[in-house]
């Protein structure tokens, strides 16, 4: 647990209750706010003073009850993942399913007993920070991620795009939520592992040679490895390992073929061969959508794509429009 002590709000209407909490849990060490319904925690909340580790909240309150706060922290995104710890007399099963339909991480049922509202309290918190520590190193992958794409001018809006577009695919294709966020974060971080290859390499005019070849074909293995140590961001390890690998087995770093490449590696690698025809580089024009079609049926004829995958994408793609901002 970090140094700081542990903040928590309790949210209840009965004033003799929240006494109890504020004496159990301040004689834990902890910091406690209160708020006597639901309208009051929010604006708090909502306030720029305080940072709350654990809500305890009451379920039986007037003006704002429980639930309606429990869906108002829910629908929220900065409280999406701050704890909250209900207190009921209500203890059937169904008021336990209601409960945890709502988004409640743990219940406590009355009178609450003092040690066992700290420990959960305490284990509460410890999850909350480390999910933020979590977060911290994503967004600084995330971050390097970027700066990479931003040193080749000539990919500019390359991965929003590749995000955008194979969110959009996936969506297509029935895929479940878990793998659309995967494709979502993969659009950023596929080529995360080109930071680990010298810019001698990575922007060569020039062809290159046998042995720089296999030093770029490295990129996917050291981007798997970049964020291998995050439990965040497993799904988009296949991603960013095989999105290099071909439907016939020519590809890297693994020689996989067929469907032993992971559908959302061939999603992304789809979207990606798309995307680099439809944008204008140094050495080639922007193609038209039906130009870049007939180009990569000739290499899917050739075995590089997955055929049923490359016709349904390029079904999409024909009326896809890219939001504002966004163009080839």
């Amino acid at each position: 647990m970090d140094d700081q002590p542990i903040t928590v709000l309790v949210v209840e209407d009965e004033a003799l209750n929240r006494r109890l909490l504020r004496r159990y849990l301040t004689r834990a060490g902890m910091v406690v706010l209160e708020a006597e319904d639901g309208s009051v925690a929010l604006d708090l909340l909502r306030g720029p003073a305080h940072e709350v580790d654990v809500v305890v909240l009451d379920m039986l309150m007037p003006r704002v009850s429980g639930p309606e706060t429990m869906v108002a922290l829910r629908g929220d995104d900065r409280f999406a993942r701050l704890p909250v710890l209900v207190t009921t007399n209500l203890g059937s099963i169904d008021a336990q399913e209601e409960m945890f339909g709502l988004g409640a991480s743990d219940y406590l049922h009355k009178p609450v007993r003092p040690r066992e509202l700290v420990a959960r309290v305490r284990n509460l918190a410890r999850l909350k920070r480390g999910l933020e520590h979590l977060d911290d190193a994503e967004r600084v992958i995330m971050s390097l991620a970027r700066m990479v794409e931003a040193k080749d001018d000539n990919t500019e809006g390359h991965c929003e795009r590749l995000s955008i577009l194979s969110v959009a695919l996936g969506q297509h294709l029935g895929l479940e939520d878990r793998d659309l966020t995967a494709l979502d974060r993969g659009g950023v971080l596929h080529d995360i592992g080109k930071v680990g290859i010298p810019d001698s390499v990575l922007f060569k005019k020039g062809p290159l040679s046998v042995a720089e070849w296999e030093i770029m074909k490295q990129h996917p293995v050291i981007g798997e490895a970049v964020v291998a140590p995050l439990r965040t961001l497993q799904m988009v390890r296949p991603i960013i390992r095989h999105h290099h690998e071909r439907w016939d087995g020519s590809g890297y770093p693994d020689g996989l073929a067929g469907e032993a490449i992971p559908l959302t590696a061939r999603v992304l690698q789809v979207v990606d061969a798309y995307d680099a025809l439809r944008t204008q580089r140094p050495y080639k024009k922007a193609l038209t959508h039906t130009q870049a079609a007939e180009l990569l049926h000739l290499e899917q004829a050739q075995g590089l794509w997955d055929r049923v995958l490359l016709d349904d994408a390029l079904a999409m793609f024909q009326s896809y429009r890219l939001p504002p901002g966004l163009s080839w």
